[in-house]
C-alpha cells in the first residue's frame, strides 16, 4: 500500500517538477532572445520587463531545483567522512536527511507567513507586470511540501535498502 502510494506521490511531483522546469527555462530562454534580437536590430525598441520575467523564472526554477536534486539524490551532504570511516555512512545519510526535513518544514513555515504577508498587501505587485508577489512567494511554501514528502520518500527507501542488506 505505502509503496503504491510512494509510486503515485512520485509520478504527480516528477510530472510537476519536470513541466514546471521546462516551461520556466523556454520562458525564460525566449523572453531573453527576444529582447536581446530587439535590442540588436531596433534602435528604439525593447521589452522593458524582459528582465523581471527572467528573474522570476529563475526564483521558480531554483526552488522547483531544489525537489529534483532531492529525487535525483543530488543534495549537499558530507561524503569524505564516510568514505573514511565506512561505518558512519548510514548515520551520516539520516542526518542528511533529518537536516532537509527541518529546512523544508521552516520552508513551509516561514513561506507561508511571508505569502500571506504578500497577498494581504494590494500594493505588493512585480515592478513591471504589476503581478501580485504572493503568487511568487507561493512557491516557497509549495517547494518545502514537497521537499518533505520527497525526502521521507527517500529516507524510507534507505531504511528498507538498510533493513534488505
Amino acid at each position: 500500500m505505502l509503496k503504491k502510494t510512494f509510486e503515485t506521490i512520485d509520478r504527480v511531483f516528477g510530472w510537476i517538477e519536470d513541466w514546471s522546469l521546462l516551461l520556466s527555462v523556454i520562458i525564460a530562454l525566449l523572453v531573453a532572445m527576444a529582447n536581446v534580437l530587439l535590442r540588436k536590430f531596433t534602435a528604439d525598441f525593447n521589452l522593458y520587463w524582459s528582465d523581471e520575467v527572467v528573474r522570476k523564472t529563475i526564483y521558480v526554477s531554483t526552488y522547483i531545483g531544489c525537489v529534483v536534486a532531492i529525487r535525483n539524490r543530488s543534495m549537499i551532504r558530507i561524503d569524505a567522512l564516510p568514505q573514511m570511516v565506512p561505518w558512519l555512512k548510514k548515520p551520516l545519510t539520516v542526518f542528511s536527511h533529518l537536516v532537509v526535513l527541518l529546512f523544508s518544514a521552516c520552508m513551509i513555515y516561514l513561506g507561508g507567513m511571508m505569502t500571506h504577508m504578500q497577498y494581504l498587501d494590494i500594493y505588493a505587485k512585480t515592478s513591471s507586470l504589476r503581478i501580485p508577489e504572493w503568487i511568487f512567494y507561493a512557491v516557497l511554501p509549495m517547494m518545502g511540501v514537497m521537499m518533505f514528502v520527497r525526502t521521507l520518500m527517500v529516507l524510507a527507501d534507505d531504511w528498507k535498502e538498510g533493513a534488505n542488506s
